[in-house]
């Protein structure tokens, strides 16, 4: 017996086809979250520094300070605040990733690593760190991700900032006969309105055409360091609008913690990651770029683990002058090990590191983080997927279906930056192409269907 209808199919065919272009249109705008891996930092270095072997260097430091002030698993631990059994499945993790692949992402530096100098030498630089990038590209030491940063595009730096990208790639792409890097980026900081997207944009787009590369092949990514960014004069976030500019372009937004907090009449004794100014522009971040594929970066610690002593020629350090040394150095790992799993805790599961003595605490934060969540983490997904598509009650913490995406994302995020294993995430009971689907609904559906 059908049921009875009030409205006739006719009637609602109109409603249904315009709701169906309107959906269609929201799901172009919103693609999802980005399915490839992304860096769990970025290092930026000055132009005049980079070679071709620089990250290999920078990991040689890093071990060099690890082994100085961390020698073994026990005093890691001490000094980050971990548990010891945690902390020896994180220490043997951090020595195998400082020697095997140190940087995940560096940014050749034209802005502030690198200043205000005679346009003859800032051409030189760039001229130079193009050909580092080409060796290293034919010599493998190049990190998965590369990129430079350029001058903003304000009135003074625009045609140097231009100009310093122009001479960059085109000395690179000589070079190389057309080939990039792989995820290579340009960085454009300090933006205040679209029209400087735009511009980046159309410039970029000329270079391809000129050069024969196809459309859209230079990613950018946009550096949030200005209020203006968050909220322009119409009182709309025009974060997105930059984003709309470069036309499929932008790959990711970073924030810049010390100049946006600045501009915020922040002084400077209480400039850091986790002043109330950087969580309000960071949640409007996430909330405009949700679902867009754009991803996001946080900013950096600015102390830095460097001993305050250093023994002259001929010479030796005091014992107290050592133990400061020591203390010193354990003091900014464990800030920058806060400020890392704090921004993993708010969904930014990238930041920014400025020295290689920075570069354990950053994998000993990505790594604690998920290695730390894993067993309850696996015990809920896999008791939620057994039960298909009912709440269920573990231990004390009830279940939905937004919480199972939750608990995919936990497993999506942390086999994306290798902080487990494959063998640790196959422990959870779905196959490889469950986690490929990336939906917790999918994955249901497809049992209920099997």
């Amino acid at each position: 017996m059908k049921p009875a209808l009030t409205l006739e199919p006719r009637a609602l065919k109109p409603v249904l086809t315009e709701l169906s272009k309107r959906n269609a249109a929201h799901a172009a705008r919103y693609p999802g979250d980005f399915a490839g891996r992304q860096p769990v930092h970025t290092v930026y270095g000055g132009a005049h520094l980079f070679k071709s072997d620089s990250p290999k260097k920078l990991g040689e430091l890093a071990l060099r300070s690890l082994s100085r002030y961390a020698p073994d698993a026990a005093t890691f631990a001490l000094a980050l605040g971990l548990d010891e059994p945690l902390a020896h499945k994180v220490y043997d993790r951090v020595v195998d990733k400082l020697k095997r692949e140190p940087v995940e992402d560096f940014r050749i530096d034209f802005e502030d690593g690198y200043g205000h100098r005679p346009d003859a030498e800032e051409d030189g630089h760039a001229v130079a760190a193009a050909l580092e990038v080409a060796r290293g590209l034919d010599e493998g030491t190049l990190p998965p991700f590369l990129g430079i940063r350029i001058k903003t595009f304000s009135n003074e730096l625009a045609a140097r900032s231009a100009r310093t990208l122009d001479v960059f790639l085109t000395a690179l792409v000589r070079q190389t006969k057309g080939r990039l890097p792989p995820w290579f980026c340009v960085t454009l900081p300090k933006i205040v309105h679209p029209g400087q997207a735009a511009a980046l944009a159309k410039i970029l787009d000329a270079f391809e055409r000129r050069k024969k590369l196809a459309p859209g092949t230079i990613k950018v990514e946009l550096m949030v360091e200005a209020p203006q960014a968050i909220v322009g004069p119409d009182g709309r976030v025009p974060l997105r609008a930059m984003v709309d500019a470069l036309r499929g372009r932008c790959s990711g937004a970073h924030f810049g913690t010390y100049d946006y907090t600045a501009s915020c009449n922040v002084t400077a004794a209480h400039q850091h990651m986790r002043h109330a100014s950087c969580s309000f522009a960071k949640s409007f971040m996430q909330v405009t770029l949700a679902g867009t594929g754009v991803t996001l970066s946080d900013g950096a610690t600015n102390v830095m683990p460097v001993p305050p002593h250093r023994a002259a020629p001929g010479t030796y350090l005091t014992a107290e002058q050592d133990r400061e040394n020591v203390e010193a150095v354990r003091r900014a790992w464990r800030l920058h090990f806060e400020h890392a799993t704090a921004s993993l805790v708010d969904g930014f599961y990238q930041g920014w590191d400025l020295h290689p003595a920075q570069l354990p605490t950053r994998y000993a934060a990505v790594d604690a983080f998920f290695l730390s969540g894993l067993p309850q983490a696996t015990a809920r997904l896999k008791n939620f997927i057994e039960k298909a598509a009912q709440a269920t009650l573990v231990g004390d913490v009830f279940d939905d279906a937004a919480t199972g995406q939750g608990l995919l994302n936990y497993f999506l995020r942390a086999r994306n930056c290798g902080a487990i294993t494959a063998e640790e995430a196959a422990a959870v009971g779905l196959t490889p192409e469950e986690f490929a689907s990336r939906s917790f609904l999918k994955i249901l559906e497809g049992r209920r269907q099997g």
